[in-house]
């Protein structure tokens, strides 16, 4: 996970993993890559989105309106009604064969290709104490999702494992305020709309 000081460089995350059954063959992959934008440009969703569909259909052209929507639907605050960034890729449950274990493999090295042109896009803008403050409540989002709703951040708080590892990859700072609403109209309103109603990129 990358979380960026700017608020104008979207947070980046991504992962690969593999589940075996000890003392059997039978293994699973899932993983995925996804991006949350404080603000909406809707050249880096485009972008992003057609680079994933790319490498998704390099493989199997089914794979990406499935993952699209798995991811969609699995980054979700539904006490909030809106998604945690404009998605990407999201993937679980691939059963284990040298064509998947091909795919897994590209996804993994496809991961600053896809993310890179954004950062250097916009890492030199200027920003406002605003648009820094914007920034720290979508990241109060961003752990909300983390610590309710992320599978994996369960299974390891649940199943003892270290504290440290797990919470690796939360915001650095976050700031939580009371019902806050964006005004209409604004930068901070568009990306909104999005995280509430997700669009079509490819």
């Amino acid at each position: 996970v990358f979380h960026t000081t700017s608020p104008h460089v979207p947070t980046f995350r991504a992962d690969v993993r593999m589940f075996q059954l000890k003392n059997q063959g039978t293994a699973w992959f899932g993983g995925g890559a996804d991006l949350t934008p404080n603000y909406l440009d809707e050249q880096d969703a485009t972008q992003f989105h057609q680079f994933w569909k790319g490498v998704c259909d390099d493989h199997d052209k089914e794979f990406y309106p499935d993952f699209k929507k798995q991811c969609d639907d699995y980054f979700y605050l539904p006490a909030r009604g809106e998604r945690r960034g404009i998605g990407g890729i999201f993937f679980d449950d691939l059963e284990g064969s040298p064509e998947v274990l091909r795919f897994v493999k590209d996804v993994a090295n496809k991961w600053m290709p896809s993310y890179s042109p954004i950062v250097l896009r916009h890492r030199d803008k200027e920003y406002t104490n605003e648009q820094k403050e914007w920034q720290m409540i979508r990241r109060g989002r961003y752990a909300e999702f983390n610590m309710l709703w992320d599978r994996g951040v369960r299974f390891g708080l649940l199943s003892g494992g270290d504290i440290e590892r797990i919470m690796v990859s939360a915001p650095p700072m976050v700031k939580w305020v009371f019902n806050y609403t964006p005004k209409e109209g604004s930068e901070e309103a568009k990306i909104m709309e999005v995280l509430k109603n997700p669009r079509e990129w490819a």
